[in-house]
């Protein structure tokens, strides 16, 4: 039997396109062993938006700064009071959802992570939206799979490694596509095709590409799940 997988960053309480990929593959790896980009309008890693009555506003993890190139897997988290401030950034904004005595005690939970791993406490971000949401998926970070190469190369290498036959790629990639090392490979490539949901939101006009907490904190988790499969 065939197989897809899709290749992402382990990000911060991604947006609802991130797991609309995961929804249609069987592998999800989970590209820890690269460059923490930062200072980035691309910068996802270690944050996300949330809504305010002001619009949309950054919700951070506080790191420990670290030398240009260093992976995301060698990230710390600082040793600060940043998980109270986001906890009450969370807190003050949807305090009003219909459904935040559902969803806010699993950010607690998920602050709750005693470790100081950027990386680790991404994926159980991952995960807990996993749940939330309703998706099943084998996960696998790259950096156990012993990565060889770059760019495109360094996909081929890691689907390889997965035995999948198709490989399901966000747009944003098309820029720097190469379909050679893909057709050497036998690898079919997919692209996503995502339309944002619109969905009732507290704080004014819809805003979309937030965190998908927001679409989590006002419709909960069980129209969360129709509404991503739509």
């Amino acid at each position: 039997m065939s197989r897809t997988a899709v290749i992402h960053q382990p990000d911060f309480l991604p947006y609802l396109g991130f797991f609309h990929r995961l929804l249609k593959a069987d592998v999800f790896i989970l590209l820890d062993h690269v460059q923490f980009v930062t200072k980035t309008s691309k910068s996802w890693t270690h944050r996300d938006k949330v809504k305010t009555p002001k619009g949309g506003q950054w919700v951070t993890l506080q790191t420990v700064k670290a030398p240009l190139g260093t992976p995301i897997n060698e990230i710390l988290l600082a040793d600060s009071d940043w998980r109270i401030k986001n906890l009450n950034l969370f807190r003050e904004n949807y305090r009003k959802a219909p459904f935040f005595d559902e969803i806010f005690p699993r950010l607690e939970e998920l602050y709750a992570y005693p470790g100081n791993s950027m990386s680790e406490f991404n994926e159980r971000s991952i995960f807990m939206l996993n749940d939330l949401l309703g998706i099943k998926i084998e996960s696998i970070r790259s950096s156990a799979l012993d990565p060889q190469g770059k760019s495109n190369a360094l996909l081929v290498d890691l689907l390889g490694k997965v035995q999948v036959a198709r490989y399901l790629s966000g747009t944003g990639a098309k820029a720097y596509y190469e379909p050679e090392p893909f057709d050497e490979a036998g690898i079919e490539v997919l692209w996503q095709e995502f339309e944002h949901p619109v969905y009732p939101q507290l704080h004014g006009e819809f805003i979309p590409y937030l965190s998908s907490v927001d679409l989590l904190f006002n419709c909960g988790a069980e129209a969360s799940c129709r509404i991503i499969r739509t």
